[in-house]
């Protein structure tokens, strides 16, 4: 399976904003973009004309960088999601929530979404009953959504139940802190998803 091995904090340095990859790193004042808010690089610090299809890419790349999602599943989403009825950038925004590893992270179960891929990948996350090791699976209302039993005890999960309430779940999800467990009400509506991102921009860039 592709995925990027480089260095997150160039990423967020690149998008001149944090994109919270690396968890609490991100709120600490050793965050690189905090000492250095500049594009990584030699020209970093330089000017650099903010074209039209500049800016349109770099809003497809920190939307794509901040779900953790590669080029080729991210252009296979906007595909998804421009042959849904509503607008195009706001079914591709609930696709990308809908993740199961962006569940596991809104629930606060993961301190970053790298970190809930993780976890998922190595089973310790159940839907409905049955465990499911795909990052990418998607879940849908009426979903349950829990850290399986036996992996409850282990150290990431004890400190997630112990800090829970310290990043505000999203509205349509509940989170049951004390079992470990999310109850999915319905999909998000784009007026709740807080992800700085604007989708108009994306679409404008698939649409050339």
């Amino acid at each position: 399976m592709a995925r990027y091995t480089g260095a997150d904090c160039r990423r967020c340095r690149r998008e001149k904003m944090k994109l919270f990859l690396k968890g609490s790193k991100c709120e600490s004042p050793k965050c690189p973009i905090e000492i250095r808010p500049y594009p990584p690089g030699e020209h970093g610090r330089g000017r650099t004309k903010d074209s039209e299809y500049l800016l349109q890419m770099r809003e497809k790349q920190k939307c794509a960088r901040i779900y953790g999602v590669l080029e080729k599943q991210f252009r296979g989403y906007y595909e998804e999601a421009n042959k849904k009825s509503g607008k195009t950038g706001e079914n591709l925004l609930v696709i990308l929530e809908s993740r199961l590893d962006n569940v596991v992270y809104r629930a606060g179960f993961a301190t970053s979404r790298d970190h809930a891929r993780q976890a998922v990948r190595h089973g310790h996350v159940v839907v409905n009953g049955k465990k499911v090791d795909i990052p990418s699976y998607r879940v849908t209302a009426n979903d349950i959504v829990e850290i399986r039993p036996k992996s409850r005890e282990l150290t990431p999960y004890v400190i997630a139940r112990e800090t829970a309430g310290d990043r505000p779940s999203p509205a349509w999800m509940e989170v049951i802190s004390s079992q470990m467990r999310v109850l999915i009400h319905n999909l998000p509506a784009r007026q709740i998803i807080d992800t700085p991102v604007q989708e108009q921009l994306i679409v404008e860039l698939y649409s050339k």
